[in-house]
């Protein structure tokens, strides 16, 4: 490692090769955690690569845990935080609403590093016990159109990383993998980013995944890795880069604050079952609307955007998304 290091504080960067070798005997457990943090913290300092981000993600693809869904034309609905806006957990409450609006969801998910609550902080405060037992989430997606996968189970590379990324508590190049590296390998995915340097990689990386039927990388201009609705957003797909207005999707502006997550995990939980259970505020409502009507769009594109999130809404209205949650906590 102590050459690796070297040679990146000469500015020099890695070759794909280089980068997927290294990943794989950080998840082996070969380095140190001092040389690991050292090796974290130079992303931290300067952009990452498309052949480094590359690497990264094809040595997590090739030693994860993989879990068959049978076919199911999944999506992962998954951010990659570190936007640093502190908002209520979206993408989370999102999926459940698409959920109930038809669309199988096959959620890749983590605590959150550089935020307050990560999904899988919110689901665990709710009392839902993660697993990487691949019947066990099959018969989840079937009843609840969701399963839901705690990163650490099914990655050793994250899970070697997991205490020192949560000693720094800020944003470090596994944020960027997380989306990229779904163990369900979902057909289709959306995903928030936190700049638009890193929408234009993932554009790049999707495109030429011949395994995505679809996908939309998005990010507020404001800086949102989601849509906000607090100003304008653009859209990446496969062949198409858009720039969209709330209005686009049927919906009004929303101010930052209307957005705000809680100060705990606790506190994030109960703000996501809230939402779902009717409670929630017209804001939030709208947020979420707009985050799963793009998600149902992604699956089942002949369905417009602006018809995707009335979807949605009437997803969340008629309960038909609490149902989704319900039975994805029974399992």
């Amino acid at each position: 490692m102590k050459e690796i290091l070297q040679h990146l504080f000469d500015h020099k960067t890695l070759t794909k090769h280089e980068a997927k070798a290294v990943l794989t005997d950080i998840a082996a457990g070969k380095y140190s955690e001092a040389h690991i943090t050292s090796f974290l913290t130079v992303f931290m300092m300067r952009s990452i690569t498309v052949e480094e981000l590359s690497g990264f993600r094809e040595a997590l693809l090739e030693l994860c845990h993989r879990v068959d869904l049978g076919g199911l034309p999944t999506i992962d609905m998954c951010g990659t935080g570190g936007d640093g806006k502190d908002t209520f957990n979206i993408s989370t409450t999102a999926m459940f609403v698409a959920a109930g609006a038809g669309v199988k969801i096959a959620k890749h998910g983590n605590y959150g590093v550089s935020s307050v609550s990560g999904s899988s902080n919110v689901l665990q405060c709710l009392g839902y016990s993660f697993t990487n037992d691949v019947d066990t989430l099959r018969r989840s997606i079937e009843q609840s159109g969701v399963c839901f996968m705690h990163a650490p189970l099914f990655h050793p590379a994250m899970k070697a990383v997991a205490p020192i990324r949560q000693a720094l508590g800020m944003r470090t190049f596994f944020n960027m993998l997380g989306p990229l590296v779904n163990p369900a390998f979902p057909p289709f995915q959306m995903t928030g980013v936190f700049s638009m340097e890193l929408a234009r990689i993932y554009g790049y990386l999707l495109q030429n995944d011949a395994a995505k039927q679809g996908y939309i990388v998005l990010r507020s201009l404001d800086g949102y890795d989601e849509i906000s609705l607090t100003g304008n957003f653009k859209l990446i797909s496969r062949g198409a880069e858009e720039l969209s207005e709330p209005s686009n999707l049927g919906l009004e502006r929303l101010r930052a604050e209307d957005l705000r997550g809680g100060k705990t995990p606790e506190e994030s939980a109960q703000i996501f079952l809230r939402i779902l259970e009717g409670q929630g505020t017209s804001a939030q409502n709208a947020v979420v609307a707009a985050n799963a009507g793009l998600a149902i769009h992604c699956v089942l594109p002949h369905i417009t955007k602006h018809d995707a999130v009335a979807m949605a809404r009437e997803s969340l209205a008629s309960g038909k998304a609490l149902a989704s949650f319900r039975a994805f906590m029974q399992d």
